[in-house]
């Protein structure tokens, strides 16, 4: 067994080992976040639920809220390294074995899977997990994959997504830290999308692989009377919207919507079910801290609202509660649910708005809530987690969670 004292090492928000307790105890923080249900199913008895992309970011959330809210049982489906002589296990793999031992505490039956979701050899292995030990029968799939590429399960084809924007070179202020940690504002410009970035984008991020796993596990006969699916997805605000919603990845998530609502006419008929997309609001996780921009953005938003910031496992407990129908099903003209309302209002665009022009580095400590910013991005892999004592060596050595029947 390998103990070792860890520290955060990292390259800009990219970090090179992950804290195994840290990673533990963050899962249980969010699970004592997540409220729990005024009348939880008994164990054994919940919805059996798919959550595709179940390790980080939203997905944990969704898994986590889906666990404690709705009582959910099934598969949870995330790709992760494990840990090495040299390095630790990913962040997203000790998430995972914290989460296995709280559903498995609560009496919820869920297996927990580690490989490439776009691949159709996952899927069989789902289907076949189904049908064997699940009654055959899937209730919900909550799709939350951000992928840097795909592989085309029919021709090999590899597509790579890119963060670019579209007609034009996009100029915008980001927020970095030096090696001492320092914050920096500067601006940076990035080119715009050239010769097919476009179409690879959505190959990866739009909606094509969401809809191979609804057509996969429809011709297995998998799904129930009423089955639901949501792909979760982000708008973000007018400060970003040229390297985001109006960017490459932007028109990916315009393709994720509409394949839900060519999802939704289809689950209509044949189940009596639908699809839809969730729409979240910002939250630090290790996808966003890419994107240029969405840092500062993130780190004024929570300047401007404090504890206003609502957590993605509260978000989730909400989407749960619209899907299961303990609350009415909210959608906009364009049928999602809308989870980013309180980010969005004009009051809190104007705050942040003001925010952003008057950020330089010389003003970002008073504009942004840095001490937070710094402390989440660092908790992403199992670091700056209240109640861990860091001096003390740690086992690197977790194992990736069983599921014998």
């Amino acid at each position: 067994m390998t103990r070792r004292v860890l520290t955060p090492r990292n390259r800009g928000f990219l970090f090179l080992d992950s804290h195994p307790a840290g990673c533990r105890q963050l899962v249980t923080d969010m699970w004592q976040a997540c409220p729990a249900p005024t009348d939880a199913p008994a164990d054994g008895a919940g919805p059996v639920a798919l959550v595709i992309g179940s390790s980080a970011g939203y997905g944990l959330a969704a898994t986590l809220a889906g666990l404690k809210r709705a009582g959910i049982r099934g598969i949870a489906v995330s790709f992760e390294k494990a840990p090495t002589e040299r390095r630790t296990a990913t962040a997203g793999w000790y998430r995972t074995a914290a989460t296995a031992d709280l559903a498995r505490a609560a009496g919820r039956d869920v297996v927990f899977l580690n490989g490439d979701a776009f691949s159709d050899l996952m899927k069989d292995q789902v289907a076949d997990l189904l049908k064997e030990r699940f009654g055959g029968r899937l209730d919900y799939l909550i799709y939350s994959v951000a992928a840097p590429r795909r592989t085309d399960p029919d021709t090999g084809t590899t597509y790579a997504s890119v963060l670019k924007p579209i007609g034009r070179a996009n100029r915008t202020k980001t927020l970095l830290f030096d090696d001492a940690g320092a914050p920096e504002v500067r601006e940076v410009e990035t080119g715009p999308a050239e010769g097919d970035d476009v179409e690879q984008t959505v190959a990866v991020m739009g909606g094509a692989d969401w809809e191979r796993w609804i057509d996969h596990l429809a011709g297995r006969g998998l799904l129930a009377d009423g089955f639901t699916t949501a792909a979760l997805s982000y708008i973000g605000s007018p400060l970003t919207e040229a390297i985001y919603r109006q960017g490459t990845i932007g028109v990916a998530k315009a393709h994720l919507e509409a394949t839900a609502r060519t999802l939704d006419e289809r689950l209509g008929t044949t189940v009596g079910g639908r699809a839809v997309t969730s729409v979240n609001g910002a939250a630090v996780t290790q996808s966003s801290t890419a994107i240029p921009g969405i840092a500062l953005y993130t780190g004024l938003l929570r300047g401007a609202l404090g504890e206003g910031v609502v957590p993605p496992v509260h978000q989730l407990a909400a989407l749960w509660d619209q899907l299961t129908g303990a609350a009415p099903l909210a959608l906009d003209e364009e049928g999602r649910i809308r989870l980013d309302t309180w980010e969005l209002t004009e009051d809190v665009q104007a705050a942040v708005a003001e925010r952003w022009e008057a950020a330089s580095t010389d003003t970002i400590a008073e504009l942004a809530d840095l001490d937070w910013f710094r402390a989440e991005v660092q908790r992403l892999y199992g670091f700056a987690v209240p109640g861990i004592d860091y001096a003390e060596p740690v086992s690197t050595d977790v194992p990736w969670p069983g599921h014998a029947a």
